[in-house]
């Protein structure tokens, strides 16, 4: 798949080399590569790369995907149907070549014309796939194609060559000609003549460099499938990848110090706390308020402003039919009453100033998607922007850019994420803290009766606090009510025994970010199946079907990032059928990873019904592989301990209204 990269405009002089060469005609397979069924160092794949190749040439305007495929099994034809993202506004995207290879040697070329499929469309960025499928794909096929991407205009590209796929790779070739002359410029207009990468590849794995014809190469071969394991660490950690990139620098030294300083000076710029904002801030809060009480009274206004993160940008024939001006300082982003989120963070910060509030800008990396990387000299790399506010002489991180993230709060991704900040003293690096233990709850409380014959009717109440919570309320902002319910009964679905169902009815609070989130569902379906006169019963209602991590797993390379602490607490109360009572004490356990994680479980049973209580703690936030064993022997046992049932047995007599019968 082809990434799409960030585009800097030059000047200089295009096109002094001719195109990079390229096979007129597709590569004769060989015998092996007809008959293989397998491949010894791919075992249990479904597909594996014969050979993959991207050349990115910026002195002609041209990238080029070239694939070869060989199809293992019936899901690997799933890559037969291929999708290339490319700019329409920028870039053309209509030579493609493509055919099919059966096993014994029989050719289908492609023939029907691809597909061109908007994918993302703003106010800025427009984002379309080419589509096309390979045809009479069949197990033990080879398929192949070419896609070549054309520029409209001059443009100098940084490709990112995505090293690591879903797939096995028997070889690669990565290639990239940059522009020869002319300087790149950044927004700033500073020129950047050093084009350096940043890269994490394998053992012996090694960017090559030809002076003579200005090329990038790079060759690898037995190329392992990307580890697909269970809470992976940031891509960039974990992918062999290179990513291109122009610089003002070569050595980081050099140039964080300076990159510090410019974003410190236009951030600054941007916050400043002009007259006009004092006077808002003056009527947000009161002479007699704490530095807390204004922090939080500020917080609730900047979230009440369209955050367009979380709606829709305007177009620029709205923003002119609205008057509505290009935002250059935070009062813009008042005044408008809309910005984006990095918008809205930096006027929190801008108006807590103008109440007298000791408050800095950061700007951090998402982790969800990468880690700070300071040998990777680009402020490109940095995502998002967040506050931090001196409260009762203790710095509180603060994500007011997030809608409906709580005061005091931050979404996970800017937990233990690194990036720039401002100081006293100007800009320096910083890490944000580890989300606080306890503020990750959610809690099922279940209320179930139960028939003769196993079926369930009855309702669940979840109640959820921090990131849940966060992750509903932002979904509800681009998701009308009934698609919001469909969502959650799938979620709910996934985790209740096959044949029972969650139908949510009632989400109350979806606009108060401040308090839990609590909805309700009605519970339906059979979960217990008869064995002569006993009646069988998962013990753990919500966990009899779920996918519980680490257990295939016995050695793992990499880093385990959970995204935050976490507990999760379910009781669920069975009310037994007339006539029946449960066998033993019911399900128990206590299981502790001790000072990182623990499972308890236990029952509490009357005449009539049997109350489940299960309650799985864990206080940490990322694991690594060298703890790897002991989390994974804490999870085989509590897979263990969830598989634990109810057994109820019917007696020879029920008591009812008109007495023993």
């Amino acid at each position: 798949m082809r990434p799409f990269v960030r585009f800097w405009f030059f000047f200089g002089i295009i096109g002094l080399f001719p195109p990079l060469s390229l096979i007129a005609q597709f590569t004769q397979p060989t015998d092996e590569e007809l008959r293989m069924t397998a491949d010894p160092k791919a075992a249990g794949e479904a597909a594996i790369y014969l050979y993959r190749e991207e050349i990115t040439d910026n002195q002609n305007g041209i990238f080029t995907l070239y694939n070869r495929i060989k199809i293992l099994t019936e899901k690997g034809k799933s890559l037969a149907t291929v999708r290339i993202p490319y700019d329409p506004n920028q870039e053309v995207a209509n030579d493609i070549q493509g055919r099919t290879i059966h096993a014994d040697g029989a050719i289908v070329p492609l023939k029907a014309k691809p597909e061109d499929l908007m994918d993302v469309k703003t106010t800025d960025v427009q984002v379309n796939s080419v589509t096309f499928t390979l045809p009479s794909v069949e197990v033990g096929s080879i398929i192949e194609y070419r896609v070549r991407i054309r520029e409209r205009s001059n443009r100098v590209t940084e490709p990112l060559w995505e090293v690591q796929t879903d797939h096995f790779a028997r070889k690669e070739h990565f290639e990239f000609r940059p522009v020869v002359l002319g300087y790149v410029k950044d927004k700033f207009g500073e020129e950047m003549p050093y084009l350096l990468w940043s890269y994490h590849l394998g053992p012996d794995a090694k960017v090559n460099v030809s002076k003579a014809t200005n090329t990038f190469k790079l060759d690898v071969a037995d190329v392992p499938a990307a580890p697909d394991e269970d809470w992976m660490p940031p891509m960039n950690t974990s992918i062999w990848r290179v990513q291109f990139y122009y610089t003002s620098d070569q050595d980081s030294n050099a140039y964080w110090p300076k990159a510090e300083k410019r974003w410190n000076s236009e951030v600054s710029g941007f916050i400043k706390p002009t007259s006009a904002l004092k006077k808002i801030a003056a009527e947000l809060v009161a002479p007699g308020d704490s530095d807390t009480e204004k922090a939080r009274k500020i917080y609730a206004a900047v979230q009440k402003l369209d955050n367009t993160r979380f709606s829709r940008t305007k177009t620029k024939a709205e923003r002119k039919e609205e008057k509505i001006t290009e935002i250059r300082k935070a009062e813009d982003v008042w005044n408008q009453k809309s910005g984006t989120d990095d918008d809205i963070a930096l006027l929190y910060v801008a108006l807590c100033r103008a109440a007298g509030l000791k408050a800095y800008a950061a700007r951090v990396v998402d982790r969800s998607r990468a880690n700070f990387d300071m040998d990777y000299l680009s402020t490109q790399q940095l995502d998002d922007n967040i506050a931090i506010v001196s409260l009762n002489g203790k710095e509180v991180f603060l994500d007011p850019g997030q809608k409906m993230c709580p005061f005091g709060a931050m979404s996970w991704k800017h937990n233990l994420a690194s990036g720039l900040r401002m100081t006293d003293r100007g800009a320096d690096t910083v890490e944000t803290p580890e989300a606080v233990q306890g503020s990750a709850k959610v809690q099922r409380n279940a209320d179930l009766t139960v028939d003769p014959s196993g079926g369930l009717a009855g309702t669940v109440r979840v109640t959820m606090t921090g990131p849940e919570a966060l992750y509903w309320r932002q979904s509800a902002l681009q998701n009308d009510e009934d698609e919001l319910k469909k969502l959650l009964n799938e979620e709910m679905g996934d985790l209740l025994p096959e044949g029972v169902s969650a139908e949510f009815d009632r989400i109350p609070g979806l606009d108060g970010y401040e308090s839990d989130l609590i909805a309700t569902a009605k519970i339906s379906g059979s979960a217990g199946w008869a064995q002569g006169k006993r009646l069988i019963l998962p013990g753990l209602l919500f966990e009899s079907r779920a996918k519980h991590p680490f257990l295939s797993t016995a050695k793992r390379e990499t880093s385990v990032d959970v995204h935050y602490p976490s507990e999760a607490v379910d009781e669920v109360t069975y009310h037994l059928p007339p006539g029946y009572s449960m066998e033993g004490a019911g399900p128990s356990s206590n299981v502790s990873w001790p000072d990182n994680a623990t499972l308890q479980i236990h029952s509490q049973a009357s005449s009539d019904s049997v109350t489940i209580t299960r309650k799985l703690a864990y206080n940490y936030t990322l694991v690594g592989p060298i703890f790897y064993p002991a989390l994974q022997y804490f999870y085989q046992k509590v897979a263990r301990e969830d598989q634990q049932q109810i057994v109820l047995t019917r007696t020879n007599t029920v008591q009812g209204r008109g007495g023993p019968h």
